[in-house]
């Protein structure tokens, strides 16, 4: 991890994989000027897709939810550079990518302290050919094969520390290869290996995601294939 800096910006960044200057790479503009931009996505806010070296590039900018959001949209209390959500979610996906866990390669990272607030971006990986689980399973029910698939990467996961405080089945992506891929860490932590609590409260909101999606999306879903993927989960 390389690192940019000045009074009051930080930028932390992969240089095998930027192919920009770090002070550009979070400027939409700059890459629609370069030809770079192939799509966008709306949410929160927009999602940008980025033609890099050899990958595409998923760039958001961190935006609030909620009620709060409406009047404080994107800036956050600063506390330290290394507690900024930026920070915090690509020193996440570098620590599942060396555990093995099939997450998107976090490429740079950048936050702009603003007197006592940041704001804060980041660039990823985009995954390839790759739709999430409430898009896959309004069209046709998963195999069993795919569900133990979804609860190895979660216990991968788990082994590693990491608590995913958002685990539902939008963050959760299937590509054309059938391999299974975990996303969006924003406000996701490390735990210490005593504590296991945390464990059950992701599957328990996974679960509930899954019902939750069977009414609103009319997904193909059922109790059999949850045992599928808790018993792949457990299963060393």
């Amino acid at each position: 991890m390389k690192l940019f800096e000045n009074k009051k910006l930080k930028v932390w960044f992969d240089e095998a994989l930027l192919n920009a200057s770090p002070e550009n790479c979070f400027d939409p503009e700059y890459w629609q000027e370069q030809g770079k931009i192939v799509g966008n996505a709306k949410g929160r806010g927009t999602t940008w897709f980025i033609q890099l070296n050899d990958i595409q590039g998923a760039l958001r900018h961190y935006r609030r939810g909620g009620l709060f959001g409406r009047l404080v949209s994107d800036h956050y209390f600063f506390s330290g550079w290394e507690q900024t959500r930026s920070y915090q979610e690509f020193q996440i996906l570098n620590h599942l990518k060396q555990s093995g866990v099939n997450v998107p390669r976090p490429v740079a990272a950048r936050a702009i302290k603003k007197h006592v607030c940041y704001q804060a971006d980041l660039l990823t990986e985009r995954v390839p050919d790759a739709r999430d689980l409430v898009s896959v399973l309004q069209e046709k029910p998963l195999s069993d094969a795919m569900y133990q698939k979804i609860g190895k990467e979660i216990r991968k996961m788990h082994d590693a520390q990491v608590n995913h405080t958002d685990l539902n089945i939008h963050n959760i992506l299937i590509d054309n290869q059938e391999k299974v891929w975990i996303i969006d860490f924003d406000k996701c932590f490390c735990m210490r290996k005593n504590n296991t609590l945390w464990k059950d409260n992701n599957l328990k909101r996974l679960h509930r995601s899954f019902a939750k999606e069977l009414v609103k999306s009319n997904i193909h879903f059922n109790r059999l294939a949850w045992e599928k993927l808790v018993l792949a989960y457990k299963d060393k």
